[in-house]
C-alpha cells in the first residue's frame, strides 16, 4: 500500500506560493535588511563610527586618511562666506557626511529608521485590529450596528487624510495627550502611532466589511446559524478565520502608508519630536542644504522609497499567494 500525501492547509500553500515568487523574496529580504541595520544603530554609531550622532558637533574634527578634517567647512561660494557641514568622507565616520549641526548622517539615518518603522508597522497593527473589529461589527450585524459604523467612517473618509493627520498632530504635540488619569506627552512614539492608526481606519474597515458582507450569506454561515450557534462563535470561527487573509493582505500596503504619513508629519515637525530622529526629521534637517550638501536629504528620502516599493511588492505577492480576489469571487 501506498500512503497517503500529507494534506497541506491553505497557509503552508500560500507559504509556498510565495517562495515561489522571487520579487515577493527580494522585497522580503530588502525588508529584513533595513530592520536589522536599524536595530544595529547603536553598533554603528558607537562602536564603528564612533559618534553621537544626537549631539552637535559644530566644532569637531575627523581624521581623514591621517589629516584632520573640520565637520564644518567654509562654503564654496566666492567669498567663502559661512560653513558647511562636511560631505560624505567615504569612511566609517561621517560615512554619508553630517548636517548642519555637525551630526553623523549615516548614525541619525539608522536611529531615525528605528523609529520610522517602528511607527508604520505599530501603526498598520493598530490599523488594522481597530479596521477589523469596525468592519467585522458592521458587516455581520447589520442594520443600526451598520447604519451607525459607516456613517462615522463615511464622515472620517470625507476629511482628506493628511489634513486630518495634521489637525490631530498639531493638537497633541501642542498639549499631549489626555486618557482618563494617564497622560502621554507630546515626545512621546505613541502619539503618531495612535494618529495614523485613526486616520487608516475607514479605507481598511470598507473592504473588510464589504468581505464579511459575503460571508454572511455563504453556506457555512447559514448552517451555524441554524443549528442555534451563538453569534460570537460564528465571529470568532467562521468569520475572523475567512477575513484573516484580507488583513494579511492589506498589512503591508498599509505599513507603506503610515510611513509615508508619518515622514510628512515629520517633516512637518509635528510627528516624532527631538531629541528623537526619523527618517522624515532627517529630510526637514537637510532642507536647507539641498543645494550644497543634498545626502543629507536624499539619503532618508531613498531610505523611504526603498521601504515603501519593497512593502508594495511584498503586498502584491502576498495577495497572490493567498489568492484573495479569486476567494472573493467564490464567496459571493
Amino acid at each position: 500500500m501506498t500512503a497517503k500525501p500529507l494534506s497541506v492547509g491553505p497557509w503552508q500553500q500560500a507559504w509556498r506560493a510565495l517562495l515561489r515568487n522571487p520579487s515577493a523574496l527580494v522585497a522580503l529580504a530588502v525588508l529584513a535588511f533595513m530592520v536589522l541595520a536599524s536595530l544595529l544603530a547603536p553598533v554603528y554609531a558607537h562602536h564603528i563610527a564612533k559618534v553621537d550622532p544626537f549631539t552637535s558637533n559644530v566644532a569637531g574634527s575627523i581624521l581623514v586618511n591621517g589629516q584632520a578634517v573640520d565637520i564644518m567647512q567654509p562654503n564654496d561660494n566666492p567669498l567663502h562666506l559661512g560653513l558647511s557641514p562636511i560631505g560624505p568622507t567615504g569612511h566609517a565616520a561621517y560615512l554619508l557626511g553630517a548636517d548642519s549641526q555637525g551630526r553623523d548622517v549615516a548614525a541619525r539615518l539608522l536611529y531615525g529608521g528605528r523609529n520610522s518603522l517602528l511607527i508604520s508597522a505599530s501603526a498598520a497593527v493598530i490599523c488594522l485590529v481597530l479596521a477589523a473589529i469596525a468592519g467585522i461589527a458592521a458587516g455581520f450585524f447589520g442594520g443600526l450596528v451598520d447604519s451607525i459604523l459607516s456613517r462615522m467612517m463615511d464622515i472620517m473618509w470625507a476629511v482628506p487624510v493628511y489634513l486630518f493627520a495634521i489637525s490631530l498632530s498639531i493638537v497633541t504635540v501642542s498639549q499631549g495627550l489626555h486618557i482618563g488619569p494617564f497622560v502621554i506627552e507630546a515626545d512621546n512614539l505613541l502619539i503618531p502611532i495612535v494618529i495614523i492608526a485613526l486616520v487608516y481606519v475607514p479605507y481598511a474597515a470598507r473592504p473588510i466589511r464589504g468581505r464579511v458582507l459575503a460571508l454572511r450569506q455563504a453556506e457555512f454561515v447559514t448552517a451555524s446559524r441554524c443549528l442555534g450557534v451563538p453569534q460570537w462563535r460564528i465571529v470568532l470561527y467562521d468569520i475572523l478565520p475567512n477575513v484573516m487573509t484580507t488583513l494579511v493582505v492589506m498589512g503591508p500596503l498599509l505599513m507603506a502608508l503610515a510611513l509615508l504619513a508619518e515622514s510628512a508629519l515629520s517633516f512637518l515637525s509635528i510627528g516624532v519630536q527631538a531629541p528623537a530622529a526619523s527618517w522624515g526629521t532627517i529630510i526637514q534637517d537637510g532642507e536647507g542644504l539641498i543645494y550644497t550638501r543634498p545626502m543629507v536629504a536624499i539619503a532618508p528620502g531613498l531610505a523611504i522609497v526603498i521601504v515603501v516599493l519593497a512593502l508594495n511588492i511584498l503586498g502584491d505577492g502576498l495577495r497572490d499567494a493567498l489568492d484573495v480576489r479569486d476567494a472573493a469571487r467564490r464567496s459571493s
